[in-house]
């Protein structure tokens, strides 16, 4: 821990991907059997593409999103297509970090979380069950 005289640096890309993967791996069984194939990619800020497409105006105010399509609306007579991604927003993370007072840990969970029920088309309602499954594991 540092101490006063002593400066602090920001969690970096690596400790934000590290708690993500420990997120992932304490999902139940059921729902890690379905993750092999996504991606998880953790960068600073989203580009300025992704903001545009998502009509989002400031980078801070994206922490995660979920690229590809969802389980159930998947076919097996597709082909050629990009692997499902996860992005994780390290910079946006740290600002809800710093301004909620929540455990690091506890929200890149909950934003991972929250990104995992996209690929599964999960309601909002699941999501929340998942969490506390997970927080309880």
């Amino acid at each position: 821990m540092a101490t006063p005289d002593q400066p602090r640096t920001a969690p970096g890309l690596d400790t934000i991907e590290a708690i993500a993967r420990a997120t992932l791996a304490s999902l139940p069984p059921e729902f890690r059997a379905h993750l092999g194939d996504v991606v998880l990619i953790v960068e600073d800020l989203a580009d300025d593409e992704t903001l545009d497409a998502l009509g989002i105006e400031h980078p801070l105010d994206l922490s995660g999103l979920y690229h590809g399509r969802p389980i159930g609306e998947k076919s097996s007579m597709e082909s050629g297509a990009l692997p499902d991604r996860i992005h994780l927003y390290r910079r946006a993370i740290l600002e809800e970090w710093i301004e909620t007072g929540v455990g690091l840990d506890e929200l890149v969970a909950h934003v991972m979380i929250h990104e995992v029920g996209h690929h599964f088309g999960l309601s909002d309602e699941d999501m929340h069950a998942l969490e506390e499954a997970v927080g309880e594991s």
